[in-house]
């Protein structure tokens, strides 16, 4: 299977199906000396895992990391990094019904006709467990960042019509945790709440936005062609399992504005380099960051796999009617949020390496002798 390595000076690339033995990552070129433990790891993992709420699926896996490779003495040694988790809650039995019919909107059908087999127990490499390799990746490439004082942070945005009023600049991460549904606005995470588990009850699922802010990234990261920052984190993002659309800045709410209206216009900096005055442009202009809080949003679609009957056919045609068995989250947000912020840290860690090699300080050889 090709897709399954993402990165280009901060390569990894993630193994495993959601009811095989474990599922994990290999991590390549991430530099030496960077401080690093499995306690960094798991700290998102244990916000990514299933079983942590009632609000997702009740999946009870602990997603305990094991670091193989990479690390000696808590630090980096600059080799490949490995990292396994375990599956030790699979129940593959309760997809048996699913072998020979295909799931509308899932991965079953695609699958198949892409490689002729698929795993059917869970979805295999098409179950949002893949993104365990995703997360851990995710950490470590927050701690590369962190030397540079740059920050992640997600937050559920909106739930179907749900909508919540947070400031980005002033969010704290002990506000999108204080609530299972990881949306830091009190008055919208009740009523989500609600409409999730009433989703549940009648079989259902449903989707919504996850919002992502990037403070403290240095201005100059991305590439103004092909590679530009904003085609990379869109790309990042919207491989994501049921991502289905993203925004960044102002996104399609920018067609309604006039050129006056939306430019972001400059004012002198504290540190005599140029900042704006606004920020509409997301914090990335020309597909390099300018130094602004980097400010996305990531359409999910409802959780494909549902309780309801539903028509499909099976594998040799027929027609037929499927309700879904397993364990499965009723609406993917809250456990969608340390992805997005995944998945946004590895595209920001990978260019952070990539401009380090574009502005080279002059060596001793091009010095001045006194």
């Amino acid at each position: 299977m090709g897709g399954s390595t993402f990165g280009e000076r901060f390569a990894v690339t993630t193994f495993g199906e959601s009811h095989g033995g474990a599922l994990g990552v290999i991590i390549d070129g991430c530099p030496a000396r960077i401080e690093l433990n499995e306690a960094d790891v798991q700290v998102d993992l244990d916000r990514r895992r299933p079983g942590q709420s009632r609000l997702v699926t009740q999946r009870d896996e602990a997603d305990r990391v094991t670091i193989h490779s990479g690390v000696f003495e808590g630090l980096t040694l600059g080799t490949p990094i490995g990292m396994t988790v375990a599956n030790t809650d699979a129940r593959p039995g309760a997809y048996a019904d699913m072998a020979a019919v295909y799931r509308p909107s899932h991965a079953d059908f695609t699958t198949e006709a892409k490689y002729g087999i698929r795993n059917w127990q869970g979805g295999g490499r098409a179950s949002a467990r893949e993104t365990v390799g995703r997360v851990a990746a995710g950490a470590v490439a927050r701690r590369i960042l962190s030397t540079v004082g740059t920050e992640v942070l997600g937050w559920v945005s909106s739930v179907r019509d749900i909508n919540a009023d947070v400031d980005p600049a002033a969010l704290m991460r002990d506000d999108v945790e204080a609530d299972p549904t990881r949306c830091p606005d009190p008055a919208a995470a009740v009523p989500m709440t609600e409409a999730i588990e009433a989703a549940r009850r009648d079989g259902d699922s449903l989707g919504g936005v996850v919002a992502c802010v990037a403070r403290g990234v240095p201005a100059g990261l991305g590439e103004p062609v092909f590679d530009k920052l904003d085609a990379e984190l869109a790309g990042a993002v919207m491989s994501l399992p049921a991502a289905k659309g993203v925004e960044i800045g102002s996104g399609f709410a920018g067609t309604l504005m006039t050129g006056r209206q939306h430019n972001d216009e400059f004012a002198p900096g504290p540190d005599g380099r140029p900042v704006t005055v606004t920020n509409r442009s997301g914090g990335i202009q020309g597909g390099i960051s300018n130094g602004a809080d980097i400010v996305l949003r990531v359409a999910f679609k409802p959780t494909a796999t549902i309780a309801s009957e539903q028509k499909t056919v099976t594998s040799a045609g027929e027609p037929t009617v499927l309700a879904a068995r397993g364990r499965h989250d009723p609406c993917v947000l809250p456990r969608a949020v340390p992805m997005v912020e995944a998945m946004v840290c590895l595209v920001l860690a990978d260019h952070l390496l990539r401009q380090q090699t574009t502005q080279l300080a002059p060596g001793p050889a091009a010095q001045t002798q006194g």
